[in-house]
């Protein structure tokens, strides 16, 4: 009896100890914007001006809820200018919504300057205050979402910010890249890629943009609002085509004292030196920690 309780013992705990270490990965289908993907610029409003451009080009379809309009002053755009995208718009908000559920993978901080990123979801829980170059590395059909101000407020502020593809993502016309914002988009003098799912408004000034601009995201059917205002820019409607996002179950020390940050992989990476960047500012371990050590339990001085 002694015999087969040490046996079934053994076995459960390398069982325990196998699913502890497995790092599966789960997929989520990216939400459709469906309508809404056809517009350059997309903006509920409602006032007038809900979408302006000066000295710009719009290569594309721009769209306003009425009694939105658009107003044009030293303005190409090559599509059409649709004076009643109400479905559109409700299209968007519906697909804002579903963006603002996606769970997190890496929460990211710093200005992302220099950064290469696999295809994730990337979030700042807070404001995002963006420059350099960002690159984005991976396959053809890889999806990037980024996520600002998950924690209820924050808006994102893209200052001679470049995102560049790489890998095979860079073959593709319009790649998979999202960028989901709970208030207001920025973006000056930039070189900017993927589509931009703003809460409230969008102002670009200067610099290109590829991608879609949709303003109001905070907004319904019966109050609409955002505005997307551009200035001396180029933006070119680019509809990404959708697909699949993975989601890595990143592999975590078991050990008391890990905090939920992406899951700390067994490195105390808490050392007041700015290790932690650009996944977050600090874990809960003790500061110096060793590889492998989890830290202590409620982080320093605990």
């Amino acid at each position: 009896m002694n015999d087969l309780r040490k046996h079934l013992s053994t076995c459960l705990l390398a069982t325990a100890a196998m699913l502890a270490g497995a790092a599966p990965a789960w997929a989520q289908i990216v939400p459709s914007l469906n309508s809404a993907s056809s517009f350059a610029a997309l903006a509920g409003g409602p006032a007038a001006g809900a979408v302006t451009c000066t000295n710009s080009t719009v290569n594309g379809d721009v769209g306003v809820v009425p009694i939105g309009t658009v107003v044009q002053t030293g303005c190409t755009i090559t599509g059409a200018v649709v004076t009643d995208a109400t479905a559109a718009y409700a299209d968007f908000i519906y697909a804002y919504k579903q963006f603002e559920s996606i769970s997190c993978d890496q929460t990211l901080s710093g200005t992302l300057a220099g950064v290469t990123l696999p295809p994730g979801v990337y979030c700042f829980p807070a404001a995002a205050t963006l420059t350099g170059t960002l690159t984005l590395d991976g396959p053809a059909d890889g999806v990037w979402i980024f996520k600002i101000g998950t924690g209820g407020t924050g808006a994102l502020t893209g200052t001679n910010f470049s995102v560049v593809m790489a890998g095979g993502a860079q073959e593709v016309d319009c790649p998979n890249v999202y960028w989901w914002v709970a208030e207001a988009a920025t973006l000056t003098t930039s070189t900017f890629r993927g589509t931009i799912l703003a809460g409230a408004d969008i102002t670009v000034t200067g610099g290109t943009f590829k991608g879609d601009a949709m303003a109001g995201g905070k907004g319904t059917a019966v109050t609409p609002t955002g505005a997307v205002t551009l200035t001396g820019s180029t933006i070119t409607a680019c509809s990404a085509p959708g697909g699949t996002v993975t989601h890595a179950k990143l592999k975590c020390n078991q050990g008391v004292g890990n905090g939920p940050e992406a899951c700390d992989p067994g490195n105390s990476n808490q050392d007041d030196h700015g290790t932690a960047y650009p996944f977050g500012a600090n874990s809960n371990d003790e500061v110096d920690g060793v590889p492998g050590n989890p830290g202590r339990k409620g982080g320093n001085g605990k």
